[in-house]
């Protein structure tokens, strides 16, 4: 099964975030007798792998990553992380379904559809990086950013992150939403809570706004996407004495939100809403993904029809959950999907894949990238 010993291979290299330990170099030998040209850009420690097979046509490409989350207490797995087990007819380790599994069918995918296609008018691509499940500071990002300066764009790509819930093919991710957080500093004066008039009790001052603020519908959403969310992060005031009045209060916040609403409409709203309150504030924005959504397309056709071609049910297609990397890809690709293997054991202990859905898994992959070319 070379799924599986592939798998079993980038599994057993300890590749905690934002550590690479030596998968890319594997995944380059696996390629380069495949005919693919391999760059690699690594910036400020974290490594990049951008490989490429042909230079015209479309440009089909698979996007994931080697790193992985840390372990947790190792006494509490039932083999060790980064042993790969079969037990049980699951393959366990860290990484196993998040997403050493998806890189390693997407391999095997590759290989035989060149093996099958000696020869093609359309360009084949593989871009990884060691950090996806870190800061994502210098990974995709960086490898999108000398794509760009260079003029290179994908047609078509594949995100191999974990995206179903209960059963391989049940569902792939045609969106994300976008991630906008800020730090929220309200200014008060400090003192003995037995003066209250010499005081200003900043979470007294800013409550009656943070209500507002989490009462506020902030859009309706759309067919693609829920409501914008809203949601309070971290609090913090005061000097750990029970008789002192903080002098001043910091909230973190997030919105997750659709296409349904813009970064500076969410940022003009809330600034108005604080601005219509008696207090001082000091606030600071961080974009962390805008949102995206590809449409039914080719590619979401392709998807569809490989996934029930090989385990007989369409996938659902969903905008939910957290951000990935496709938010960074989305700028320079027109259609990009998420699609893998079951999500429930990803950043637990006792990580696993069933290895019954491996070989499918790669197959998938295989007949949308088929489906793609073939569309030509």
């Amino acid at each position: 099964m070379p799924v599986l010993e592939k798998a079993r291979a980038l599994i057993a290299r300890p590749s905690i975030t934002p550590e690479d330990a030596g998968c890319l170099d594997l995944i380059a030998s696996w390629l380069k007798p495949l005919g693919f040209s391999i760059e690699r850009i690594d910036v400020g420690g974290v490594s990049n792998l951008w490989a490429r097979r042909g230079t015209g046509g479309q440009l089909i490409c698979f996007a994931g990553h080697t790193d992985v989350v840390p372990p947790g207490p190792l006494e509490q797995w039932t083999s060790p992380p980064f042993a790969p087990t079969v037990r049980d007819g699951y393959l366990y380790g860290r990484g196993a379904a998040d997403m050493k599994s998806s890189i390693a069918a997407c391999v095997v995918a590759v290989e035989r559809l060149i093996n099958r296609r000696a020869t093609s008018a359309d360009s084949l691509a593989l871009l990884l990086t060691s950090d996806e499940e870190g800061d994502a500071v210098d990974g995709t990002v960086r490898v999108v950013e000398a794509l760009r300066a260079r003029n290179e764009t994908v047609d078509f790509c594949i995100v191999g992150e974990p995206t179903c819930v209960s059963r391989l093919g049940d569902t792939m991710k045609n969106g994300r939403r976008g991630s906008l957080s800020a730090t929220l500093s309200i200014k008060g004066v400090q003192g003995h809570v037995a003066y209250p008039h010499l005081v200003k009790n900043p979470v007294h001052l800013v409550a009656p706004a943070l209500a507002e603020l989490a009462s506020t519908t902030w859009d309706a959403g759309n067919e693609h996407f829920p409501p914008t969310s809203f949601q309070i992060s971290n609090a913090h005031a005061g000097t750990g004495a029970g008789n002192v009045v903080p002098g001043s209060f910091e909230i973190m916040f997030n919105f997750r939100f659709s296409t349904a609403s813009t970064v500076a409409g969410l940022q003009s709203r809330v600034h108005a809403l604080l601005d219509s309150h008696p207090f001082e504030y000091d606030i600071r924005w961080t974009l962390g993904a805008k949102p995206f959504l590809t449409s039914r397309g080719a590619l979401c056709a392709a998807l569809t029809d490989a996934v029930a071609g090989e385990v007989g049910i369409a996938p659902e297609p969903s905008t939910t959950g957290g951000t990935s990397d496709g938010r960074f890809i989305a700028d320079i690709c027109p259609q990009l999907v998420e699609f893998g293997p079951v999500n429930a054991s990803i950043h637990r202990i006792d990580e696993c894949i069933a290895v019954a859905d491996l070989e499918p898994l790669a197959r998938i992959y295989e007949h949308t990238f088929d489906r793609l070319m073939s569309n030509r």
